[in-house]
């Protein structure tokens, strides 16, 4: 099933009017390939002008649509020879988690990441793509697994946060959480991740302490959602979209604000029209970061996550330029 936005709409009433013109070129028998011609060359041009000027909640939609790409999409189209590794060893196997081993080209590798359902009954089995506490405790597992063996880490982040019921919080979430990001600091092999979706709060932070966080065009990476930042601030979650120009979520902003390490590319309209391409997208990036880390020793990997973090929330203006100097 085809779902559309409203900034859509011009787009498609093209494509109708395109479909209307073949069919009547079959029954009429009349020749309207000028005029089809000429509306797709109109469609063409008004779709790169409408996706290359999009605004930061219009790309939280399309980074929501039901059609977008999930990690097992991407384990499909990119990984070979993928075995999933299942359980916590304590509680339960979270399926919003889904984690295993791979080759990747010649890479043999552990990757690990949200997964959202495919429909209704999937959804909530998966709880949406928000992990529970042993959801991080496999991913935890998994990662001491990779690092026995030296094998390089790959998460892809999609969640809209941790599960916040109170059976998650009764065992645990937010020490699972916190127990992520002090051991994740410390694993001795190279960590990428890259957002394909949302990337919400601690859910995601639980697996992207990362050496490299890479986001695809039209993914978010925040503390919070829109909505859940527009009520707090606004009382309003209907200003959602104002909220989201002033929370700098998308790629771009994070990318300016060195949150994120590179951004990859979507074909036009989202990664939902094109789900090979982007994850041909990806797989290029992926193994450039994974060929820049062979050579790095255990400590030079340990530094650089070290690092990459440290200098979060740095920023420079002309104010504290000149405090820094001793200027007035």
């Amino acid at each position: 099933m085809n779902i559309f936005f409203d900034f859509e709409e011009p787009i498609i009433e093209i494509n109708k009017r395109i479909s209307e013109l073949q069919k009547s070129s079959l029954t009429c028998k009349v020749d309207f390939s000028k005029q089809i011609i000429g509306l797709e060359k109109t469609r063409n041009d008004l779709q790169h002008k409408i996706y290359k000027s999009l605004t930061p909640w219009q790309r939280v939609q399309i980074a929501r649509h039901c059609n977008r790409p999930h990690f097992l999409d991407y384990i499909r189209l990119m990984f070979k020879d993928f075995i999933e590794l299942h359980g916590d060893r304590d509680f339960d196997d979270d399926q919003a988690i889904v984690c295993g081993i791979a080759h990747l080209d010649v890479s043999y590798v552990v990757v690990i990441g949200h997964q959202k359902g495919m429909n209704l009954e999937d959804n909530l089995r998966r709880h949406f793509g928000m992990a529970h506490p042993e959801g991080y405790k496999k991913a935890l597992r998994v990662m001491k697994f990779a690092e026995k063996f030296n094998k390089p880490i790959i998460t892809f982040i999609d969640t809209p946060g941790a599960y916040a019921g109170i059976t998650a919080e009764m065992r645990g979430q937010a020490r699972a959480i916190a127990n992520n990001l002090l051991m994740m600091s410390s694993i001795k092999v190279p960590i990428i991740s890259i957002v394909i979706g949302e990337g919400g709060s601690g859910g995601a932070l639980g697996i992207s302490i990362s050496n490299r966080i890479l986001c695809l065009e039209n993914a978010y990476y925040s503390v919070i959602s829109p909505e859940g930042c527009a009520a707090i601030l606004f009382k309003d979650s209907s200003r959602a979209p104002e909220a989201a120009i002033a929370m700098k979520i998308t790629a771009k902003d994070l990318f300016d604000l060195h949150v994120v390490d590179e951004i990859i590319k979507e074909p036009l309209g989202g990664a939902h029209y094109d789900p090979l391409k982007t994850a041909n997208n990806i797989k290029l990036i992926l193994n450039k970061h994974l060929q820049y880390y062979k050579s790095k020793s255990i400590q030079e990997i340990l530094d650089d996550r070290y690092n990459k973090f440290r200098k979060f929330g740095i920023y420079s203006t002309i104010e504290t330029d000149k405090l820094k100097q001793g200027g007035s």
